[in-house]
């Protein structure tokens, strides 16, 4: 059994979007084999990450805690916790906290099949 450190990393105006987010790394590519990453994100109230594409790669967010923006190929819609988003490969998305306390979710980035 491997216990793996926490890798905790703050970004700013990730894809160009809003503020300061954290990301805490719980998988990194060491351990899944490349750029893919598997990570708790934590977005404060008024900050995102801005609209980007993938190709290559897919991304989940699964919702913990929090209310958010979520853009689906320019598409908005409100989604909270509970709510799993998908981003296939050649779509794209963003994720907006427009509530009044932390946005926190899991995110899975996976190579395409």
């Amino acid at each position: 059994m491997a216990l793996i450190p926490a890798n905790e990393i703050k970004a700013q105006n990730k894809a160009n979007g809003k503020g300061e987010i954290t990301i805490c790394h719980i998988l990194g590519a060491e351990q899944l084999g490349g750029n893919d990453m598997f990570a708790r994100v934590t977005i404060p109230a008024g900050c995102s990450i801005g609209y980007h594409e993938h190709h290559g790669n897919t991304e989940t967010y699964h919702i913990l805690q929090g209310e958010a923006l979520y853009s689906d190929n320019g598409k908005e819609m409100k989604i909270g916790v509970g709510t799993t988003t998908f981003c296939p490969d050649g779509e794209g998305h963003s994720i907006e906290n427009c509530g009044t306390e932390d946005l926190v979710f899991i995110a899975l980035i996976s190579k395409s099949l």
